[in-house]
């Protein structure tokens, strides 16, 4: 929990750190044009990439296949979006990270093994019905 907040107030400082820099850099209005075009942006590919992965899913579900990559990469999309809508720099460079496919095939494996990992820990139950 320590390294959470440590972690929370150093992406905090850094926002804001990169707030000032492209602020005088820019200039304020620009800036916050800016910030409020990729909040847009996020909004309209949570609306727009949230259906299709959500059909996506059912679709391997309909063809008797386990959806675990489509949830994964839907998961990612996700994260990606609600990363543009918050105000910031580096969250919406992180963000878009997230929609590439390049990237997104860097940060699976990734989430695999800490998922494998909640799993063997017995951290993580997965019900059937």
């Amino acid at each position: 929990m320590k390294n959470f907040f440590l972690a929370f107030v150093a992406i905090v400082f850094a926002e804001i750190a990169t707030f000032i820099v492209v602020g005088k850099w820019l200039g304020v209005f620009p800036t916050l044009l800016l910030i409020l075009l990729t909040s847009v942006l996020g909004v309209y590919l949570v609306k727009k990439l949230g259906t299709k992965s959500l059909q996506t899913i059912q679709k391997s579900i309909a063809q008797g296949q386990a959806p675990g990559i489509a949830l994964v990469e839907a998961f990612m999309m996700f994260v990606g979006a609600v990363l543009l809508i918050i105000p910031g720099f580096l969250s919406d460079i992180i963000g878009l990270m997230m929609f590439t496919s390049f990237t997104r095939n860097l940060f699976k494996p990734v989430i695999f093994m800490w998922l494998r990992k909640k799993m063997k820990n017995s951290q993580m139950v997965i019900l059937q019905r």
